[in-house]
């Protein structure tokens, strides 16, 4: 059976470890932030493929202190890293005596939640779902109340100390893990 182009540059990617590390971006319209890579954290579901070895293949979750706990290797410091950065600590850490030349794929099956408060009918945790804005977000809440302020929100991002202060306009982003608050108009 002949391969046509597409499959033989893929097949060659998969044999060369190219398909080693599943980039992850999350869009994020025009609020002036931008995030090239996303950076994992607690929360997160991933799935993570090591090629020929179906018993390390599976689901894993970030837990509260950054980790996933792997077999053969332990714990695996996964918090502020890219997927490209975790993929090459777990082929290092199972290059160490455990697998020969393991090839490592690991996707985000889940973004951890945000969370959103202040002047919205229902304040709380909901999941994130891919290019999510405020106005999504405030959906979500079931609304705005009738003393929010509709032209500024604040957002602390996960990576952030402070919340800071965006115009609210239909493509304001939400990322994984951020909080979001709806402040009160004053008139």
């Amino acid at each position: 059976m002949a391969l046509d182009g597409t499959r033989r540059l893929f097949l060659f990617g998969l044999l060369s470890g190219g398909a080693s590390a599943c980039a992850s971006t999350i869009p994020t319209g025009d609020s002036g932030v931008e995030v090239s890579e996303y950076r994992l954290g607690s929360g997160d579901q991933l799935r993570i493929t090591v090629f020929g070895e179906a018993e390390l293949t599976g689901q894993y979750l970030i837990n509260p202190q950054g980790e996933i706990a792997f077999p053969l290797i332990g714990n695996v410091q996964a918090r502020d890293k890219t997927i490209a950065e975790l993929t090459t600590a777990i082929r290092t850490a199972l290059e160490q005596g455990f697998v020969r030349q393991p090839n490592v794929a690991v996707e985000v099956l889940t973004y951890r939640p945000f969370f959103i408060l202040g002047e919205v009918r229902t304040p709380g945790t909901y999941p994130y779902s891919a290019n999510l804005t405020v106005y999504n977000a405030v959906a979500t809440a079931q609304g705005f109340t009738y003393r929010a302020d509709r032209r500024r929100v604040f957002i602390k991002h996960a990576w952030e100390d402070q919340e800071r202060v965006y115009p609210l306009t239909t493509t304001t982003p939400v990322q994984p893990g951020d909080t979001v608050r709806i402040g009160e108009r004053l008139f």
